[in-house]
């Protein structure tokens, strides 16, 4: 009979994880026993607590790992410089994403469905808008899908770093199907993720087997050990099934940054889900999955031969030359806002990759500081996107509060509608909101990689580490790409700084549609005319009384969450464009992978 000794868990180490995914499985508990009426407020707390608990919880163990890495159960969690800086990007990005998830904007609502399982355009759909049912169950799924964000990058064992992806994706599948407006497109960009999810997941978990028959473990130390001794284990001779396993892996690792060829999900996604979640997965996801990929990849090649090795970096090159031209490419042709950002987010994929082709601890460092800089300029972007909105005004009127019929479609909260995401509607922008414009500007500035903005010196970074490892023709592209980008994102700041609104186009013509003869039905009284200029005319009555309905665009307040994201996202941007020797201290730091 066999003992069973329990095993001593450094529970400090483990803390800034225990700590998220307790409040998670407190906020389920709180959906049950929290009257409705105090349950949002509640939950919001709990989660902004919870993370601001876990940077309390990060920045207590920094000094600790730098006197050397600490290992849980074994290496199951194994916390090193590496993996805490990753922890603790994942945490702010996500502590500035619930904020965006909490605003509600001046008309009182957010940007979830009332009843996310309801078919859309059903009867019961509208009731449950008209009953005020809010959708407070997003707050423990976004402290879940943190949760498996920290756990990720911070093991040693694949299958718990299995499990953590696991963790990580299937709340967001939830949440992107979630989507107050344009249901289908949100339920159908849920589908698409979840089952390419699935793919990637199953090629991870392959991965895994075949490292697992190779090296007899798991854990990527002792993987490390049988490549360097092959007679530790049977296989070890046969270095080409852990080449195999580690290509699979990083398979569904790429998945999950959005890098090329595995990218096809995500212009999809981050049109249709919420726009504060696609701003989350934009920031968080991509930042614990790159964190994810510097610890498999680095850790494993430190083991191959030079041959081996030299195969896996001309594979990073590959996928990186292949990302930033699809991204960079892509992105100039989009007319959607979130569209556009999408591919934004693949080329930055590529640019990260390029940092990573040294294997080494410069580009580590580099990553740590680029995954900084590129989250708090996505975060403050699509918190932006969610105050730009399309309403509906009455010929006559200067505003409608009463639901309106439009297109066969009944607004549930009066004239002001979804994202106004197409890039002409962004025209004048400047006019409406100077300051929001501003900020946007400077987000998207960073990311084109203009000096004096945080994403500068985080593109010069990836790109110097690539030029110490030798490989300056792909920091070359880099460059290349990275200039290509500029063009439509100084394209947007034209269009909003420069181009007169659209909305004045629109007012001009709107003489011409109100005058337009057209016969109503007697019987039910009306009918719709599409005139030129985007303006619909719905004619109601006994064929003599014609009301002119067009679509404009908006800028909601926000009371209060979204603004304050906006506000820090912005200071962060600029802090670590002007003053940015303290953030690459920490990451100079944080640049050890392995213990």
């Amino acid at each position: 009979m066999n003992d069973f000794t329990a095993p001593t868990i450094d529970w400090a180490a483990v803390s800034p994880v225990l700590i998220v995914l307790g409040a998670g499985v407190l906020g389920v508990l709180l959906e049950a026993f929290v009257p409705a009426r105090a349950r949002r407020t509640t939950q919001i707390v709990l989660a902004l607590a919870a993370l601001a608990g876990s940077l309390v919880a990060i920045a207590l163990l920094w000094d600790r790992v730098q006197d050397g890495s600490v290992a849980v159960v074994g290496g199951s969690y194994v916390l090193t410089p590496f993996g805490l800086g990753i922890q603790a990007v994942v945490a702010l990005c996500a502590l500035l994403g619930v904020l965006v998830v909490a605003d509600r904007t001046t008309t009182g609502q957010d940007a979830f469905a009332p009843a996310a399982a309801a078919v859309p355009g059903t009867a019961y759909e509208d009731e449950t808008r008209r009953a005020g049912l809010q959708q407070t169950e997003v707050y423990p799924l976004l402290l879940f899908a943190t949760g498996g964000m920290l756990l990720f990058p911070a093991t040693d064992d694949l299958i718990v770093m299995f499990v953590a992806l696991e963790v990580l994706s299937l709340p967001l599948y939830v949440l992107c199907a979630t989507a107050r407006r344009r249901r289908l497109l949100s339920q159908e960009a849920a589908f698409k993720y979840f089952l390419l999810g699935a793919f990637a997941s199953a090629l991870f978990i392959f991965g895994v087997a075949l490292v697992y028959g190779f090296s007899g473990s798991v854990q990527l130390e002792e993987v490390v050990a049988v490549l360097a001794d092959p007679s530790a284990s049977p296989l070890g001779t046969m270095p080409g099934l852990v080449v195999a396993g580690l290509l699979l892996v990083m398979v569904g690792l790429l998945f999950k940054i959005g890098a090329a060829p595995f990218h096809t999900w995500t212009p999809d996604v981050y049109q249709g889900a919420p726009t504060p979640i696609t701003g989350f997965m934009a920031a968080c996801t991509k930042a614990a999955a790159a964190g994810a990929l510097v610890r498999v990849v680095f850790t494993l090649a430190a083991g191959l031969d030079a041959g081996i090795r030299h195969d896996v970096e001309v594979t990073l090159w590959a996928v990186a030359i292949l990302t930033m031209l699809v991204g960079t490419v892509a992105g100039a042709v989009q007319t959607d806002v979130k569209r556009l950002l999408a591919y934004s987010s693949i080329a930055h994929a590529g640019f990260l990759l390029v940092g990573t082709v040294g294997l080494d601890e410069a580009g580590s460092r580099a990553v740590l500081f680029y995954l900084l800089a590129y989250g708090l300029a996505t975060v403050g972007a699509f918190a932006v996107v969610t105050l730009v909105r399309e309403r509906t005004v009455t010929a006559g009127e200067p505003s409608s509060v009463e639901p309106v019929e439009t297109r066969g479609e009944v607004t549930d909260d009066g004239v002001v509608l979804g994202e106004a995401t197409r890039l002409a509607q962004w025209a004048g922008l400047g006019r409406k909101a100077p300051w929001l414009t501003a900020a946007f500007s400077l987000f998207l500035l960073s990311m084109a990689g203009i000096p004096l903005t945080a994403g500068f010196l985080a593109k010069f970074g990836v790109f110097s580490a690539a030029v110490e490892a030798g490989a300056w023709p792909l920091a070359l592209l880099g460059v290349l790409a990275s200039a290509v980008s500029v063009f439509f994102y100084v394209r947007i700041i034209v269009l909003m700084v420069l181009t007169p609104p659209a909305d004045d186009a629109a007012t001009a013509g709107e003489g011409a549609a109100g005058t337009t003869s057209a016969g109503g039905d007697p019987g039910t009284g009306a009918s719709a005319v599409s005139e030129p200029g985007g303006v619909t005319a719905t004619i109601t009555g006994a064929g003599t009384r014609t009301v002119v309905v067009r679509t404009v665009v908006t800028v909601v307040g926000s009371r209060g969450p979204a603004a304050v994201a906006i506000a820090l996202c912005a200071a962060g941007v600029l802090l670590l464009g002007v003053l940015p020797a303290w953030a690459l201290d920490l990451a100079g730091q944080a640049s050890q992978f392995r213990y």
